[in-house]
């Protein structure tokens, strides 16, 4: 039979898709990350934190992300012969993603090696080390947050501190007294109080001196296969705070039971669960009654990390968003030169570096705490509003970044459908919107130095920029003017006012002149609109993204 001429066409000849965003130093490349750094204090931390940039660049990094979500979590309740076990299985990824945590110091270091910008270097790498994947950072977080807790009691943090600030990941649980490293997860919310920690039932009899019996469920108990955990539970004078070990010293195993875990939105490399206690032994933290004031401290930290958390996700959709514009084309030229597109890419932009000058400085401020009355009151104030603020910008930031790459970025191998579905945990976990709101409110009208630190920051960038010194002065005339009676309803708007304010102050004092000018002139006075893209056409898009690019 006679063949018959066809023409040939290359089907699947492969052109107009940008490479892999791999193979690269993610903090090197990140210009505000490293003037951060150097600027409050942690300059001495530099090389070790490219070391870790640029493992988290790596393509094998990267896929040790993509791998810890595919194979989530696993609970195994009992083993083959019916003993019950309680434990989560993770695949070997998620391993390694939490061994390069550990041995990097993200879940301890500034309380084994104390010393001036601790706290700013282990959020810069908590930041650098989540753009690979955020899941693992929950109980990195919770761990880190744990020991200023624990030091209320010096028995227990003589104990448990060695081996919660350890660079060695060992993930056997045994009693404390034999672990190399150890992790501590916590367990406050029930269901039917969630935030309000007050309403809790779990009941705390006491049992032996400082050791009581906890009964009751828990809703949320985040990092279920730690070491221990922090636990909220009602003794006799009220609510107390507990530390609960899975391991107890003679070897056997606490009655803690894992009932589920938790199918959740994001996060899904974590495990979070529900749990019951019956008559699991724990040691009591603080006096009883007093567990909101004694476990805050822990609370404080852990909305930091997620401050830092959302600034993570954000570097990391702008960097994906800003390579497929590099590299792809449409309508005749390159994405990154089509000026709408270079509106986009800017503001993305701006918004990440705004969230990243305020961790850092929140950073600053926790480093010098101890020693600076004024740094505290910062601190305190700062992390409410940046964690009310930047979570709550996490996902349009992310969203936005997700539609740079069209339907590309719908699909789960370009990593944005992740980060997207990351985004609100920040803003939900260690207490929602209207909580933070409220406990700035509380802030404001309890501890008045707060309020001080905060203007005394501002000041710092005054005469700088006239948008930032009126909206500096609007906010701090509507302060004095406001009638504690009915704060609650416009909470929310005050406390964006205070973030932004003080992020544009930041940004004033620190960043190049085209980065400050867009910030104040989009978010301060009136000129951007309420999308991303809409900065206003004066703005010098071409310094802030020559600034920002990722490599």
């Amino acid at each position: 039979m006679d063949t018959i001429d066809r023409p040939s066409h290359a089907t699947h000849e492969v052109t107009n898709q940008p490479p892999p965003l791999a193979g690269y130093d993610v903090a090197g490349a990140d210009v505000a990350l490293l003037e951060g750094l150097r600027r409050e204090g942690a300059g001495w931390a530099e090389e070790s934190l490219h070391a870790l940039g640029t493992l988290a660049g790596s393509a094998e990094a990267i896929a040790w992300g993509f791998e810890a979500n595919r194979h989530g979590p696993e609970l195994r309740t009992h083993d083959r012969f019916g003993n019950r076990i309680d434990e989560v299985v993770f695949h070997p990824s998620w391993h390694r993603l939490m061994e390069t945590a550990i041995a990097h110091g993200l879940h301890g270091s500034p309380w084994r090696e104390p010393r001036p910008g601790a706290h700013v270097a282990r959020y810069a790498r908590f930041y650098v080390w989540s753009q690979v994947e955020s899941g693992h950072g929950c109980p990195i977080s919770m761990t880190y947050a744990a020991v200023p807790v624990l030091r209320r009691r010096p028995d227990l943090a003589t104990l448990a501190e060695p081996v919660l600030t350890s660079t060695t990941y060992e993930p056997t649980l045994r009693p404390l007294r034999e672990k190399v490293g150890a992790l501590c997860g916590m367990a406050m919310t029930e269901k039917q109080g969630g935030s309000d920690v007050r309403a809790n039932t779990t009941r705390a009899e006491p049992f032996d001196g400082d050791t009581y019996a906890l009964t009751g469920h828990k809703w949320f108990c985040s990092a279920p296969m730690s070491d221990a955990f922090l636990v909220l539970a009602q003794a006799p004078e009220g609510l107390t705070c507990f530390f609960l070990p899975r391991v107890l010293p003679d070897g056997t195993r606490n009655a803690l039971r894992i009932q589920r875990l938790k199918d959740k939105l994001g996060n899904r490399s974590n495990a979070s669960a529900e749990i019951e206690l019956e008559d699991a032994l724990a040691l009591r933290i603080g006096e009883e009654g007093r567990g909101v004031a004694t476990i805050i401290e822990m609370v404080n930290h852990t909305r930091l990390d997620c401050i830092a958390g959302t600034a993570s996700l954000m570097r990391q959709g702008f960097a994906q968003a800003a390579h497929h514009a590099r590299h792809r084309r449409a309508f005749g030229a390159l994405l990154a030169d089509q000026p709408l597109m270079r509106n986009v890419l800017a503001d993305l932009a701006l918004e990440a570096e705004a969230a990243t000058a305020l961790f850092l400085r929140l950073a600053r401020a926790v480093d010098a705490a101890p020693d600076d009355p004024r740094e505290e009151a910062l601190a305190r104030l700062g992390i409410a509003a940046g964690k009310y603020w930047v979570c709550k910008r996490g996902p349009v930031h992310t969203g936005e970044a997700m539609e740079c790459l069209g339907g590309n970025g719908y699909v789960e191998e370009s990593i944005l459908p992740r980060l997207y579905r990351e985004a609100p945990v920040n803003s939900i976990w260690e207490g929602s919107g209207n909580v933070n709101a409220l406990d700035l409110l509380r802030a404001l009208c309890r501890q008045p130095a707060t309020l001080e630190a905060y203007l005394a920051e501002l000041a710092l960038a005054r005469g700088a920029d006239r948008r930032l010194d009126a909206a500096a002065d609007a906010l701090r005339e509507d302060l004095r003017a406001l009638d504690p009676a009915s704060l609650e309803a416009g909470a929310r708007r005050l406390v964006e006012r205070l973030a932004l304010t003080l992020q544009a102050a930041l940004l004033v004092r620190h960043a190049p002149p085209p980065v400050a000018d867009a910030f104040c002139a989009s978010r301060l006075g009136g000129a951007g609109g309420f999308a991303f893209g809409t900065l206003p056409p004066t703005t010098d898009t071409g310094a802030i993204l020559d600034r920002a690019w990722p490599h």
